[in-house]
């Protein structure tokens, strides 16, 4: 844990090969990280644009694009759990994430053999298996729960995601009989980039949108007690120069969650953030913020529709990019 007292983890949100021989080590040795995510967009950066791997792509040439895909990502993975694995023995954490295939968003049965097939090729106890928050996805968290597969349910921008992910692990723990170790993933700042500029022109405060709607979903996690299911924060770096680089990690600072960031949101919280818990947030001053945004004739239900239809299919361009690249 980063912060004992509030049971408060770091990850890195972050793989690339070179990075995973150094800087990860350095950050997990100063027991500043105990964890990490990884995204198809993150892939995609480190894949097409590190020289590190370039020399196993050539030993893959015979393979179809996905399986190349595969071959590499699972590697990354495997070296990262591997290097986490003295963390996840001790009982902190010590997890690292892989997506689904994301064009697999609305396929439960396809999302839930992908999952088991990946988490069995990867052989790692401690691998969360990332299952965007879909109708389809549901479903294949309570599956994969069931089978004592841990789950990053990703995408999550509305509190009914996230009881429905709740919902599903506490379903799948059920049936699995013990401890399954859960997180539902909550993407912030993308909310305030896509509002923000709206509200100042009606001058509403800025900056506060995404914090508000994460604290309003975190409570709801709280009271729902899901055994090994945290909240964990998501799209945490700053776009906003105006803000402090580890604005969305000090403002969300919480009892038992996560907080999964890239690099250098975390030195930047590291060098100067404050530990002082920050949520849970009084409703009623969620509610006037809110109040206020319906007042100047924003749909906030509808932006938070469109963030969660932006983001599969971002996640759908990069990794039809990467396979196009390999």
């Amino acid at each position: 844990m980063y912060i004992e007292d509030l049971k408060f983890s770091l990850w890195a949100d972050f793989i690339e090969r070179d990075f995973l021989d150094n800087e990860f080590r350095e950050l997990i040795d100063a027991k500043i990280i105990n964890g990490a995510t990884s995204n198809p967009s993150i892939f995609k950066n480190a894949i097409l644009n590190s020289p590190a791997y370039l020399s196993q792509l050539q030993t893959l040439e015979d393979l179809e694009p996905k399986q190349k895909y595969e071959a590499v990502a699972i590697y990354d993975i495997q070296k990262a759990a591997d290097i986490l694995r003295p963390l996840y023995d001790k009982g902190d954490d010590g997890y690292v994430s892989i997506e689904v295939d994301p064009h697999l968003c609305d396929d439960a049965e396809g999302t839930i053999a992908e999952g088991k097939r990946l988490f069995a090729t990867i052989d790692r106890p401690n691998v969360m298996i990332k299952v965007p928050a879909t109708e389809a996805g549901y479903k294949a968290m309570e599956a994969l729960t069931s089978e004592g597969i841990h789950v990053n349910a990703t995408l999550i921008f509305k509190k009914e995601q996230a009881i429905n992910c709740a919902e599903a692990f506490a379903k799948g723990v059920a049936k699995h009989g013990s401890k399954v170790d859960t997180v539902i993933s909550i993407f912030v700042s993308r909310v305030d980039r896509a509002l923000d500029a709206h509200l100042k022109n009606n001058g509403i405060d800025v900056a506060l949108s995404g914090i508000y709607n994460t604290a309003d979903i975190y409570s709801t996690i709280k009271e729902m007690n899901v055994k090994g299911c945290r909240a964990l924060f998501a799209s945490t770096g700053v776009k906003d120069d105006s803000l402090p680089a580890y604005y969305y990690i000090e403002k969300l600072l919480a009892y038992n969650t996560v907080n999964t960031a890239p690099i250098e949101t975390i030195n930047a919280y590291v060098q100067n953030g404050g530990k002082e818990k920050a949520l849970p947030i009084d409703s009623s001053i969620i509610q006037a913020h809110f109040d206020k945004i319906a007042a100047a004739g924003i749909d906030f239900d509808l932006v938070l529709t469109q963030q969660i239809e932006d983001g599969l299919e971002a996640f759908k361009d990069a990794f039809q990019e990467i396979l196009e690249a390999l």
